[in-house]
């Protein structure tokens, strides 16, 4: 396991121009950074078959498309239906109104669920850097078909990892929830960073100088921890060239990117004992202003369920970190993985 020493620090408040807010960095709560890890396996995975498994297909809900597309029994990926959505496609949409007062219109929208392997008990990173890129590209497949859809604005990509991260099933799998409505925070994020455009001309993300900051890179995207990491051992991975969406994706990049993705998750299972996460995909709405093509940059978020959320951050939505960026980059950075898990 990777060792770091920690200096003596004082708490900080440091400022996160991506989604315009605080966090407050406070050593002084925690251990010394190198011992985080999570406390048990997030999700015990005792079961070897279920509903997601080749050859149990009926069980789920309906599919929509396979990889490859003429396999039977010997597919790699799946993309189907959500057999519990939190949206429903069979709703007729209703454009939200302006108006003073509560506000509420049909639940429309599509959750879809994409397994990302046929083998109960492979998880992603167990997956090749190419495999990885497949799943990505099924992804990117995916988004493709739900931007035809003139009412769908956005699409939320993310996996839950471990019961506490929100993951129902142990078979490795990602969600995608496509809403008629572009969400707050995400409209927060994209006017936050238009901010910072129109004071330095740079796109926030294309402007970050990673530093100490940096764990990993490839030919195409960075691996790094952010300067206001909300979550200790945060890790966000930004494509190299400014891009808005990450549907605009090509199979050259998916491929590059499966690899760094993997090497993120390897990294942080040794170093915090396979601890529960969320990955997050953050693009830009479909019918986004091209005028805000400068200033929006996709990027992808690793966020570990390392401590719980309390009052002080509900209340204030200014969250407590009790590991520096620049300690846990390090940390993760001589975390030294095997050719063999490559």
């Amino acid at each position: 396991m990777a060792e770091a020493e920690t200096p003596n620090r004082s708490p900080e408040i440091r400022k996160d121009k991506i989604h315009n807010r605080w966090v407050l960095f406070s050593p002084a709560r925690s251990r010394r950074p190198s011992d985080f890890k999570a406390k048990s396996n997030p999700q015990p995975n005792n079961q070897t078959e279920c509903p997601f498994c080749a050859g149990h297909e009926h069980e789920c809900a309906p599919e929509i498309f396979r990889v490859p597309a003429d396999s039977t029994n010997d597919w790699k990926i799946r993309v189907i239906q959500n057999l519990y959505p939190a949206v429903s496609r069979e709703l007729d949409f209703q454009n939200p109104v302006s108006l003073v007062g509560d506000i509420a219109v049909s639940g429309f929208g599509f959750h879809d669920v994409v397994i990302e392997s046929p083998v109960h008990s492979v998880n992603l990173s167990d997956l090749s850097p190419a495999q990885v890129g497949e799943v990505l590209l099924a992804c990117k497949k995916r988004i493709e078909q739900l931007r035809s859809c003139d009412s769908i604005k956005y699409v939320q990509m993310f996996k839950n990892h471990g019961a506490s991260a929100g993951a129902s099933m142990s078979h490795s799998h990602s969600q995608m929830i496509a809403l008629p409505i572009v969400p707050p925070t995400v409209s927060a994020r994209l006017d936050s960073m238009m901010e910072y455009y129109k004071q330095t001309g740079k796109c926030s993300l294309c402007d970050i100088q990673p530093n100490e900051l940096l764990i990993a890179e490839s030919a195409h995207f960075i691996s790094l921890v952010p300067f206001a990491a909300t979550f200790a051992f945060e890790i966000w991975t930004i494509p190299r060239d400014h891009s808005s969406h990450f549907h605009e994706i090509d199979s050259e990049k998916a491929v590059d990117l499966g690899g760094l993705l993997k090497l993120m998750l390897l990294k942080m299972s040794l170093q915090l004992n396979n601890p529960p996460f969320n990955l997050l995909i953050h693009s830009s709405p479909f019918q986004d202003d091209p005028s805000n093509a400068p200033s929006t940059h996709w990027f992808l978020q690793i966020a570990p369920h390392l401590s719980g959320v309390g009052g002080f951050e509900i209340a204030t939505g200014c969250y407590i970190n009790p590991v520096f960026p620049e300690d846990a980059a390090k940390i993760l950075r001589d975390v030294r993985i095997s050719n063999n898990n490559i």
